[in-house]
């Protein structure tokens, strides 16, 4: 589990494809990271599977290459990098799971104040709710008070948008989204229960 809280942004040094998916390797500023322990890499979790001094490896699955944007990235591509949260850790942002539920598209980088305009896939939308949250890139933040078009905004403080790789998107980024848990295990409780009750 993860909180939405950026650690580190790294760099891509190398992605080579395979059969079975991708193997990922980052060069980062992390410390006292070891073989096996979870690392949020752009909003995903992914395992660590080697070492090499400042670089770390992880082996992508086929389908999270499906869901996320990984196979977009390269050598030089900038990721928002996050450890597992710890027991007894403050939970500064929200839950996060480190599940990519989709991807969405910048359709606009707003400057006053800072902040993007995200259109997500169409099945995510029924998870956004105004002022509810939601994880860009494993970034956790809060939906704008207003929702239209299928468009989703968010705005981003100036530490947060200095120290992550949001300022670097652009019209037409895709960016990993996670919705809010709580939405879908809402819509998994209801969903159940109508089940129940049509039996």
């Amino acid at each position: 589990m993860f909180t939405g809280l950026v650690e580190a942004v790294g760099t891509v040094r190398a992605v080579r494809r395979s059969a079975l998916g991708a193997r990922l390797t980052i060069e980062s500023s992390l410390e006292g990271l070891i073989v096996g322990e979870s690392v949020s890499i752009d909003g995903v979790c992914q395992t660590v599977a080697a070492l090499n001094g400042a670089r770390f490896s992880c082996d992508v699955m086929r389908e999270t290459l499906r869901v996320s944007n990984f196979p977009l990235l390269r050598p030089g591509s900038p990721v928002n990098l996050e450890r597992a949260l710890a027991a007894g850790s403050r939970l500064g942002g929200h839950i996060v799971n480190g599940h990519a539920d989709g991807t969405g598209t910048v359709t606009q980088v707003i400057r006053k104040p800072l902040g993007l305009e995200i259109a997500p896939k169409p099945s995510l939308l029924k998870y956004l709710v105004p002022k509810g949250s939601v994880a860009v890139n494993g970034v956790s933040l809060t939906v704008g008070p207003s929702m239209r078009n299928g468009r989703f905004r968010v705005f981003i403080i100036p530490y947060t948008w200095e120290h992550t790789n949001l300022k670097s998107l652009g019209a037409g980024s895709t960016v990993n989204i996670e919705v809010d848990i709580m939405a879908k295990y809402i819509e998994s409780f209801f969903a159940s229960k109508k089940g129940s009750e049509m039996s």
